[in-house]
């Protein structure tokens, strides 16, 4: 009866917003990087489903929902990017240009260094979609025939540092424009750093989450082609 209540969608449900809400205010009383929600989220799940001896698999299917609004959520970035329209202006080249790049090096750079490595392929094929938010990483990962769990814990790791280390590399680069910030932030860290571009700035919110969408559709369109050439 009671694995039954532990392994529940709404018992499940309430887990991760109760942790997410738990790491919220953490992150908003110590204002800590190290505290950033989902970290405290991810630990508090983790621990939660260790000790409930819940499988990942009935986790992932209880959750649907979560990953469900994902899509829609992306999607609504883009009334914030509506109202910043005018920052676009004369930029549209300069922002697909770094998109197209990005996402070049993002993939090249994890084939490289996997080769160097001596890495799997279905390793290989589970990292390349690291830099993409989490629904298009997992369908690209899928397609290749990647580990779907590596492909995720991947490209959440990379929206944590990102968001952690983005802000303070830019600002040791010394990047002013908040337009090239959201895209940066929106590139490497996806959803994650767009919430903390979004804390930097209304304009560094938008542009991040048109970032998203471009890195989504670049990545889409390169992996396929990139690994024809090099694996």
């Amino acid at each position: 009866m009671m694995h039954e209540l532990l392994t529940s969608e709404p018992f499940l449900l309430t887990l991760i917003l109760g942790s997410y809400l738990t790491g919220v205010y953490l992150y908003t009383r110590s204002r800590m990087a190290l505290l950033h929600p989902v970290i405290i989220s991810i630990g508090i799940i983790v621990g939660v489903l260790k000790w409930a001896g819940i499988d990942y698999g009935t986790f992932y299917d209880g959750s649907y929902i979560i990953r469900f609004m994902l899509g829609p959520s992306v999607v609504a970035l883009g009334y914030v990017l509506y109202e910043q329209a005018e920052h676009l202006k004369g930029k549209v080249l300069s922002i697909m240009t770094s998109v197209t790049v990005g996402s070049f090096v993002g993939i090249a750079s994890v084939i490289f260094v996997c080769r160097m490595m001596n890495v799997e392929q279905v390793v290989i094929v589970s990292l390349e979609s690291k830099s993409v938010t989490t629904p298009i990483a997992l369908s690209l990962s899928e397609r290749s025939g990647g580990i779907l769990s590596l492909t995720a814990i991947t490209v959440v790791l990379c929206g944590i540092l990102g968001s952690i280390m983005g802000p303070f590399i830019l600002k040791m680069l010394r990047v002013k424009s908040r337009v090239a910030t959201g895209l940066a932030l929106g590139s490497a860290s996806h959803g994650i750093g767009t919430a903390r571009a979004i804390e930097l700035g209304a304009v560094e919110g938008a542009i991040s989450g048109l970032a998203i969408g471009l890195m989504g559709i670049m990545t889409s369109l390169m992996i396929p082609l990139m690994e024809k050439c090099f694996l």
